[in-house]
């Protein structure tokens, strides 16, 4: 473990969340297990999974082998698309659980809207339920536009306290940043290095890179952090584990952060919110 402290951000419903942690998206189940407990042993605390993912069961055999207490430790993870409605979420929920090894949730996400379907806000009533009951701290979204948000909010009063959305400097989500705010919402970057597509071969943040001697994976996720967004960066190579966790300790100037800004292209990788129906299909 290293001596790099990794910021806490406060969330509305008063819980706090460390603002850099480990994705596993794209990690098969047996991989997990060694990746994650490798997470762990560099300094993250928050691990990010879904069930979708496939290695719920990988994370929590990671977990309990980590030896670090359980209070130490931040686990999320999502609601496939298929399960939404009230009571599929609830069975849902159990299984996931089962294979995290949890008796209590962190933080529970609604995977996708999926508008077709229209059952995230069914589903969402299932979420406050498994809040109130105490068997998740707190609840939140992810890929969630502001229509999608507003739905839920005002059919049941409950505010999620975290919406997760695809988010790097290509697709910087300026607006619906905006909007998450506004409702003391908590951003959270999902592919925040641009997942592969050749962002970390751009020009701005590799001279951003070389003046600080640093990498330009991590001058991207120093941005996110300065930003205030919570940020998951998925890694099953010990050294680039390691290395995603050192840009906690990296600052950009202003005119980097400004530099950066400027390569906002609008480009999404995955999938739209409005229109994605991902499982439905």
């Amino acid at each position: 473990m290293t001596d790099i402290e990794i910021p806490d951000l406060s969330l509305r419903d008063g819980t706090t969340i460390p603002q850099l942690g480990f994705g596993v998206w794209q990690v098969p189940d047996d991989e997990a297990q060694v990746a994650t407990e490798e997470a762990i042993r560099v300094g993250y605390r928050l691990i990010d999974t879904a069930a979708i993912y496939g290695n719920e069961s990988g994370v929590g055999r990671a977990i309990a082998a980590s030896g670090v207490n359980r209070d130490e430790l931040y686990i999320t993870t999502k609601l496939w698309n298929g399960e939404q409605g009230y009571d599929s979420t609830l069975r849902a929920f159990d299984v996931s659980m089962d294979k995290l090894g949890l008796d209590v949730l962190d933080l529970y996400l609604i995977h996708w809207p999926c508008p077709k379907a229209d059952k995230y806000t069914d589903t969402w009533k299932a979420f406050v339920e498994l809040k109130n009951s105490g068997r998740v701290r707190s609840i939140g979204v992810s890929n969630f536009h502001a229509p999608h948000l507003e739905k839920i909010i005002e059919a049941t009063g409950e505010v999620p306290v975290l919406n997760q959305v695809e988010l790097h400097p290509y697709l910087q989500q300026g607006a619906l940043r905006e909007v998450n705010a506004s409702h003391q919402i908590a951003t959270e970057a999902w592919s925040p290095l641009g997942s592969g597509h050749g962002l970390l071969e751009d020009a701005v943040l590799a001279s951003i890179a070389q003046a600080h001697q640093a990498t330009p994976a991590q001058v991207v996720l120093a941005w996110h952090l300065q930003l205030g967004n919570v940020v998951i960066p998925k890694s099953v190579t010990p050294s680039r584990i390691a290395e995603n966790f050192a840009s906690a300790a990296l600052t950009l100037t202003d005119d980097e952060m400004t530099a950066i800004a400027g390569i906002d292209a609008g480009t999404r990788y995955g999938g739209d919110p409005d229109t994605s129906n991902f499982g439905l299909e």
